[in-house]
Formats: structure tokens, C-alpha cells, sequence
């Protein structure tokens, strides 16, 4: 065996073993609350679900392509980044220099400069001795809208075998920031009162439900009431997590019984309590098995609870079909596909972005749907992205009455390996948008980045928000491949 794949394999144990301890401390079991895996539906159970073993495998995938590419000086930021910057934008940087960062959340205090920002981080030490996770969830703060940044520290340098899928949100009416993150495939919650310096000790939102993937989190504009969308362990259902007192204690529902994989992808509650979660439904050759390529349509749904929660209407949005496989390094077929975007403006207006194919197999766009009477109908699909091009993974924010900002990763002369990302706003509500502006506008400084763009979209998601200013920020990820390694960028208006 090539010493390489012998490393590969020997980290990929290492770290299924890791994984599966921590389950095991965790839950007591390695089924799930006795859930059969994500196999077909019906199927045998499992004593380990497929997903922590995929995950753990890559997870060590990673490491070793991070490795490589520093012991080839290919790793983190190797020269300069000779910025660009488009007009009114400040210019593209690295969150992190030297780390192999994936997955950010960024989120802004409207009434404050503050802003916050979460990244997954592969390819640096462990945050603390023993049975510490790898990868974990660095915290960048600013004071100042962005301009600088604290070191990346530890959201929480707890014990388990791998931190993932952050998520962050600032309380509207008292700045409090709430968190996610996995702790393994477990999600846990987390606050800080004062500007991330310190946080609580983390709290479990699942219950009995102890096997969860793709957290998304939404909250009242006094913080009281705290919403959680997670797929869960049989066939990827969703289920929503809810607390009334600030996070404090939690309860599970399921929202439906489907033989369709529902990830959450977006979360936002109105000013008058309306909650909605983005979620998009595909169909894996019968149920389960996600990381194939899907069969049939993908379905775009929205569940919206006007009574806090007790109950929740399914609202069939849209429906697209699969677009191109993904066949970077270490990729998934199903990588670019299905996702989605959500927010709510001061009024009450929900605009939902979405990626998809017309044609099996085809190149996707990005769609904008707006809805004014709390998702009971939506307006006709409106095409953000350049026809003839991939476009993938949106993201959108919204704040003031009919101002909506939102970005996505698009090809460039329609080649698979140069990536950019476009960002576009709209004053009305979703109806008309900005001419799109290029704002991952940095020319070099990394081996995956040339002045044409980047080789390939790091993550299945960023985030954008708005500061206290009614400026932009963005943050996404950049890579060499799905595998590696790559790195989080920011861009904003100054």
C-alpha cells in the first residue's frame, strides 16, 4: 500500500474510532435514540449510521490534503492577495491566514458594530489537551463592522472527537449572540451577553432525538423564544427543537414522516413571531442514503408557525430538477445541489432564494420568491444568476422594509474550476435586484486563486448580513477541491 493511502486509512480509523467514543459518551448508543441508520428506509439497523462514518473519513481526508498542501508551501495564504476591491467594497480578505477553514456563519447586532463570525477549522493544533475536538469551531469578533478582527479562539473547546456546521445569530432587541454548532452529530447550543467574550456551557437541543445533521436557528426579537431545524436520524426527516426561556431548557417535534432527505438550510422569525424554516426535500432512490444522486424533482418547501411553534404549515414552494454532479476531489454528486436561502424584512416579507436545474442534469441558476401573507402564496420566480453559467449555494439577509442583500457562487465562462462570487440587492422586496457585483474580487494569495477566480466552492454554505450601518458583510468558503484545502473569506462595504 502507498504510504499516502496507508495515512488516509489510518486517519480515517483513528477518527472513526474517536467519533464513535464520543457517541458513545454522549448518547449511551450508537444507534440513535433506537433509529434505524440512513440506509434505505425499512431497512436492517446498524450499530454505526454510514453519515458519522462518511464523516469521520473525510474529516481525515482533509487533514491529509491540508498536510500535503503545507508541506508543499501550497497551504493558507502564500502570497498576496492583490485585491481588487469593486466599487463600494472593501476588498476580499482570509478570516485565517494559515488554517484550512470551512462552513462560516457570520451575523451583525443591528442596533451595534458588532459583528460575529464561526468557522469550521481544520489544519491547526487542538484548542485543549486529551479528548479534544478536530475539527473545531473558531470565533472571529469585531468592534468595528469588520474593519478588524480578535484572533480566532474556541467557541467552546469541549471534549468530543469533531466540531461542525456552525451557525450564528444576534438578538435583535439585546444584542445577546446565540449559537450552534455539532458536537460530533449532535447539536448543542450556545450564548453570550457580552460580545462572545465569554459563553454559557453548552446545551443540548435534541432530547432523545441523538442523532442530528444541518442545524439552522431563529429566534424572537426579545430572545425568549429559540427555534432549531435539524434533519434527524431516520431518513433525514426534519425536526424542530423549541425553548421559551432564552435557551434554557428544550422540546422536539418532528414536522413530517417522508421517505424524502429534508435538510434546513435557512431560519428566520418575523417581528410579529412568525417563524419560518427553508428546507429542501430530495429523493435518494427511495429514502436515506444521501451523498447519491438524487431521483426525481427537488422540492423547495417553507414551514411557517404563526402560534410559536405548537404547529406548523408545510409550504410547497418550488420545484427544480438535480443539476450537474460534482466530480471536484472528494466530492459528492449531489454537492451543488438543493439549497437554499431565507429572510424577512421589518414588514413581514419573506424572500426565498434557491438553487435548481430546468433539465435533469443541467446547469443551475438561482431563483428569488417573495411572499407578503406569511407564505399562503409566493410570487413568480425571479433569475438572479447568469443563464448558460452553474450557480450555487445563496445566501440572503434582510432588514429594512423591502431591502433584501444576497449572494451566490457562479462559474465563470461556464468552466467548472473558476468559481466567483456575485452579490446582488434589492429595495423591493425581491421583485427587481442590483446589477450583480463580483465580490470575491481578490486576483491571488492562495494556491486555489487566480485573477479569473477560485477552483472550487468550499462548503455547502456562507452567510451575509447587514451591520448596524446598513452595510454589507459577507463570508464564504474557497478551495483547491471538495477535499482541499481551502480557506474563509470576507468582503464588505466600508
Amino acid at each position: 500500500m502507498a504510504r499516502a493511502a496507508f495515512l488516509r486509512v489510518a486517519l480515517t480509523l483513528i477518527a472513526s474510532l474517536a467519533f464513535i467514543g464520543s457517541v458513545l459518551a454522549v448518547n449511551g448508543s450508537l444507534r440513535g435514540a433506537g433509529q434505524p441508520s440512513d440506509l434505505a428506509r425499512g431497512g436492517p439497523r446498524v450499530e454505526v449510521n454510514p453519515e458519522a462514518a462518511e464523516q469521520a473519513e473525510r474529516a481525515a481526508e482533509r487533514r491529509e490534503a491540508y498536510e500535503a498542501a503545507r508541506a508543499a508551501g501550497k497551504a493558507g495564504q502564500t502570497g498576496p492577495t492583490n485585491n481588487a476591491p469593486a466599487a463600494g467594497w472593501a476588498g476580499e480578505q482570509l478570516v485565517d491566514t494559515v488554517a484550512d477553514d470551512w462552513e462560516p456563519a457570520i451575523a451583525a447586532d443591528p442596533s451595534a458594530p458588532w459583528v460575529y463570525l464561526l468557522t469550521t477549522r481544520y489544519g491547526t493544533s487542538k484548542p485543549c489537551p486529551g479528548n479534544c475536538p478536530s475539527p473545531w469551531i473558531a470565533l472571529e469578533v469585531s468592534a468595528n463592522a469588520g474593519a478588524t478582527w480578535t484572533e480566532g479562539v474556541p467557541l467552546c473547546a469541549c471534549k468530543g472527537s469533531g466540531q461542525f456546521d456552525p451557525i450564528i445569530e444576534v438578538v435583535p432587541n439585546t444584542g445577546a449572540v446565540y449559537a450552534l454548532y455539532m458536537n460530533g452529530y449532535n447539536v448543542m447550543f450556545v450564548k453570550s451577553t457580552n460580545h462572545g467574550s465569554t459563553w454559557s456551557a453548552p446545551v443540548k437541543t435534541y432530547g432523545n432525538v441523538s442523532w442530528n445533521d444541518k442545524p439552522v436557528i431563529a429566534m424572537s426579537d426579545d430572545g425568549r423564544d429559540v427555534y432549531v431545524s435539524f434533519n434527524g436520524p431516520t431518513g433525514g426527516d426534519p425536526w424542530v427543537a423549541q425553548s421559551h426561556d432564552f435557551g434554557a431548557t428544550w422540546t422536539q417535534r418532528k414536522l413530517t414522516d417522508s421517505a424524502r432527505y429534508i435538510f434546513a438550510f435557512d431560519a428566520d422569525v418575523a417581528s410579529d413571531g412568525t417563524v419560518y424554516f427553508a428546507e429542501t426535500s430530495l429523493l435518494y432512490g427511495g429514502g436515506g442514503n444521501k451523498g447519491t444522486t438524487p431521483t426525481g424533482a427537488i422540492e423547495e418547501h417553507v414551514y411557517v408557525s404563526t402560534d410559536k411553534g405548537a404547529t406548523f404549515t408545510d409550504r410547497l414552494v418550488a420545484s427544480v430538477q438535480p443539476g450537474l454532479a460534482c466530480v471536484a476531489a472528494g466530492c459528492t454528486p449531489d454537492y451543488y445541489l438543493a439549497h437554499s436561502a431565507l429572510s424577512v424584512d421589518g414588514t413581514g416579507r419573506v424572500v426565498l432564494l434557491y438553487d435548481g436545474a430546468t433539465v435533469s442534469g443541467g446547469l443551475q441558476t438561482i431563483a428569488s420568491v417573495s411572499s407578503t401573507n406569511r407564505g399562503a402564496t409566493w410570487s413568480a420566480p425571479v433569475t438572479l444568476s447568469v443563464v448558460g453559467e452553474e450557480a450555487v449555494a445563496p445566501a440572503v439577509e434582510g432588514r429594512a422594509s423591502g431591502d433584501f442583500r444576497a449572494f451566490y457562487f457562479q462559474t465563470t465562462g461556464a468552466n467548472p474550476d473558476v468559481w466567483n462570487v456575485y452579490y446582488r440587492r434589492s429595495t423591493d422586496g425581491g421583485a427587481t435586484w442590483s446589477a450583480p457585483v463580483r465580490i470575491s474580487d481578490a486576483t491571488g494569495g492562495t494556491a486555489y486563486k487566480t485573477a479569473a477566480g477560485f477552483l472550487e466552492v468550499y462548503g455547502d454554505y456562507g452567510e451575509i448580513a447587514i451591520t448596524s450601518t446598513g452595510k454589507t458583510i459577507a463570508a464564504w468558503g474557497e478551495g483547491a477541491s471538495y477535499t482541499g484545502p481551502g480557506g474563509v473569506w470576507f468582503n464588505r462595504e466600508p
